[in-house]
């Protein structure tokens, strides 16, 4: 009768049978080597799309800072553009946390606590998806709300040739 073993080793073992320690560079897992830093803007962007992605939030900032902002959006090199969807909000980034201020104009009808619960619980989660950072506060002001009747400011007027 011939008995067999198992012999379980890993791949640092060495012909010897004794374990090899293989020395690990630069001290610990590559993930961890290093700092990220994420800037204020990239993070008012990531606030401001997510704000626009909830039902009842029709425009972002203060009627004057829109209007400023479209007029801006239309001039050639007025640096437009991504403007737009930062507008109305401010973010204080740290090392490891963000506080985030929201402007933020409605549509009628809405009831405006929940949509305030609504942009927070958003903003919060995409933030927090995104950078890794945690939001210690999202703070929003209600600067307008949108009359069904009431022209839109940041459409653009129709050209005519």
């Amino acid at each position: 009768m011939s008995e067999t073993t198992e012999r379980q080793g890993t791949a640092t073992e060495g012909l010897t049978g004794a374990k090899a320690h293989s020395p690990r560079r630069g001290g610990g897992d590559p993930g961890t080597r290093g700092r990220t830093t994420i800037a204020d803007g990239v993070v008012e962007k990531i606030t401001g799309m997510a704000a626009r992605d909830v039902v009842g939030v029709h425009a972002m900032g203060s009627g004057m800072s829109r209007t400023f902002g479209a007029v801006r959006d239309r001039v050639p090199g007025g640096g437009g553009g991504n403007k737009s969807v930062t507008r109305g909000v401010k973010a204080e980034v740290g090392e490891k946390q963000t506080a985030l201020d929201l402007e933020i104009v409605v549509e009628y009808g809405v009831a405006i606590a929940d949509v305030a619960r609504d942009v927070r619980e958003n903003v919060v989660a995409a933030v927090e998806r995104m950078t890794g950072l945690e939001v210690v506060e999202v703070n929003i002001a209600v600067s307008d709300v949108k009359l069904p009747d009431e022209e839109d400011e940041d459409q653009p007027e129709p050209r005519i040739q």
